[in-house]
């Protein structure tokens, strides 16, 4: 069985889309890349193997010729290319944020619930990051107890775009959020936002948010997106009778100048590239057997969403803000 898949968006993670599932996805062929800048859209079409390019999202979600799609566009378009998705009955892999928007994802998951099929997986990769399963399996068999505290930290070198912490809660921390809420298989009830120096701080100053969970533990998240230094994740998860901690997938380390040392990449993709690996694959294989993955849902791109947007009602009003989701719909019940 064979899969034709459009990828939408040939920017970095489009081509970085494109790389895995020509060269490390079995069963899977590039039916179509897609890019408003054409040229560039040919560019990585060469390179993958892709047969057909176009400008035109609508083109490639409509044809009979794709049988899946890949929504790696700017943050803006994905709630209306996955809507589409959906109304010509496609599975679609759609990055993150499955939109900033809460009314968005809620028309999300209603057109979805109507069609009556799972067809949406949010690309939150974590889920798959080895480490992170590793965590998750020691936490369930009993290796720390019951978890009291999750410690986060996500630093990246420079704002790609936009430094104001408002971007760090909305673009950056929405990782931590799902893979919190997965990790430790409970909802946010609250957060609250602090940054040093306060209100008058710098743009480029991290954030300190502290989530507070329906489960009862704390999740305690530090969001820098100009730590200068390099691309850092970490994570602590602290329980009754020990902690978990992540470790970077380092492979080597150097000697020199009397120094030993380890490099840090410039961004995401090297630190999680098994993770992408490992969602594209499951994603696949759930498309061969005709179920849904246990990647993301509609459901917790929804959830993620609502919770950066407590988040930042939290920075802008100095204030503890409750998060109050909406009731599960029993279509998402075993998402």
């Amino acid at each position: 069985m064979t899969i034709n898949l459009a990828i939408i968006g040939a920017g970095v993670m489009g081509a970085d889309h494109a790389r895995i599932f020509a060269n490390e996805v079995p069963g899977v062929k590039l039916a179509a890349i897609v890019d408003a800048d054409v040229a560039r859209a040919r560019k990585v079409a060469d390179e993958y193997g892709a047969s057909h390019v176009t400008a035109d999202p609508l083109e490639v979600i409509n044809s009979r010729a794709v049988a899946a799609v890949v929504v790696a566009a700017p943050d803006k378009f994905h709630s209306a290319l996955t809507l589409a998705c959906i109304a010509a009955g496609k599975p679609v892999l759609c990055e993150k944020p499955l939109s900033q928007d809460v009314g968005e994802c809620l028309s999300v998951m209603s057109a979805e619930e109507k069609r009556g099929k799972r067809l949406v997986q949010v690309g939150f990769m974590r889920r798959f990051d080895p480490a992170y399963a590793e965590m998750k399996a020691l936490l369930a068999g009993g290796a720390i107890g019951k978890a009291l505290v999750f410690h986060c930290q996500h630093r990246n070198v420079s704002a790609a775009y936009d430094a104001r912490p408002e971007t760090a809660i909305a673009n950056s921390a929405p990782h931590e959020f799902d893979v919190a809420r997965w990790l430790l298989e409970t909802e946010f009830t609250a957060v609250s936002v602090f940054r040093p120096g306060g209100a008058a701080a710098p743009a480029t100053v991290p954030v300190q948010m502290v989530l507070e969970t329906a489960g009862g533990a704390l999740v305690n998240l530090e969001v820098n997106i100009n730590a200068a230094y390099g691309y850092d994740v970490r994570g602590e998860l602290v329980g009754e009778k020990g902690s978990i901690e992540l470790r970077n997938p380092d492979v080597t380390s150097r000697n020199a100048a009397l120094a030993r040392s380890t490099a840090y990449p410039a961004d995401w993709r090297p630190r999680f590239a098994e993770a992408y690996r490992r969602q594209n694959i499951a994603w696949v294989k759930s498309l061969e057997q005709g179920k849904p993955s246990h990647g993301a849902s509609a459901w917790d791109g929804t959830c993620s969403t609502l919770t950066a947007e407590a988040g930042v009602k939290a920075l802008q009003s100095g204030a503890r803000v409750e998060i109050a989701l909406p009731a599960k719909p029993g279509f998402y019940a075993t998402a």
